[in-house]
């Protein structure tokens, strides 16, 4: 019985003696492989794998995937004329040298970010502070992240990261500047308006002056055609008199005595003092007295 339990437990710390020689690494990993620490083997396959057992050996893993560094906040930065902006980036990267990454942050990643963040601060803000707002926001923002890049590329290849981009999310103006930029826009905007208002108020009176000549000159030109067609019909109407009154010149007589009761008898509040013997009332009397 003594046998028996000697034998499971030789075979059981055997047992454990293997399984802690034995480890496996994942694709999405590097494995490394150190004994006090000392970084004795770097494992790059994945795949099964063989050390010592502890203390003697151990292993850590380190992602080898792309990795993404973006911060919550933007940072504020000067630039070349003195004037505060905000600028928030964000770094894909990758343990590229796990070996030189180990010793650099023993393997703690968020070691590795924090040192990530200090060089993308570092490069950004000597890219910053040698151009204006106006050259950071617009003009030469493609210029700046290529500069930044390399400088971050350069430096994150001491640790043993490789950079695979840098981008800026984000470029602003702190709040301050903000309103500033917003009301000297507001005084542009308002600017150009009034303008547009002083030239339509102008094209405006030209437009109301040239209708108004338009107006008269075609007021003018139809009374001149009405005159001219009354005329006409004036005269037309005086042959026709002329020639009728020719024929009969007693009936001509008569029609102009007509039209001279009608014109002076037209108010009757009017008074005359006439001889009713007189010429004036010939037509009045009937035919053959005196």
């Amino acid at each position: 019985m003594n046998r028996l339990v000697t034998l499971f437990v030789a075979g059981f710390i055997a047992l454990m003696l293997l399984s802690s020689t034995v480890f496996v690494v994942d694709q999405r990993r590097f494995a490394i492989v150190f004994a006090l620490g000392q970084v004795r083997d770097v494992i790059t396959e994945p795949g099964l794998h063989f050390k010592l057992p502890p203390p003697f050996q151990n292993v850590i893993y380190l992602d080898k995937r792309i990795l993404t560094l973006d911060t919550p906040d933007a940072d504020r930065f000067i630039t070349a004329e003195k004037k505060n902006i905000l600028v928030d980036a964000f770094v894909k990267w990758r343990i590229v040298d796990p070996r030189l990454y180990f010793v650099s942050f023993s393997g703690d990643e968020n070691r590795a970010r924090d040192r990530m963040s200090q060089i993308v601060k570092a490069a950004l803000n000597d890219e910053i502070t040698k151009r204006t707002v106006r050259e950071v926001i617009s003009g030469e923002r493609g210029r700046v992240m290529e500069a930044v890049k390399e400088k971050v590329v350069a430096e994150a290849k001491e640790i043993g990261v490789g950079v695979v981009d840098v981008r800026l999310k984000r470029v602003d103006y702190i709040e301050q500047i903000n309103n500033s930029v917003y009301e000297r826009m507001k005084a542009e905007r308002t600017r150009v308006a009034n303008e547009l208002r002083s030239t339509g108020a102008a094209e405006s009176e030209q437009i109301r002056a040239d209708a108004d000549r338009q107006r008269t000159v075609i007021i003018a030109e139809a009374f001149r055609e009405a005159e001219k067609i009354k005329g006409d019909g004036d005269a037309k109407a005086t042959a026709i008199y002329a020639e009728s009154f020719g024929k009969n010149p007693e009936f001509a007589k008569f029609y102009r005595s007509l039209e001279a009761y009608r014109a002076t008898f037209k108010n009757r509040g009017d008074v005359m003092v006439v001889d009713p013997n007189s010429e004036f009332f010939k037509y009045f009397k009937q035919p053959g007295s005196k």
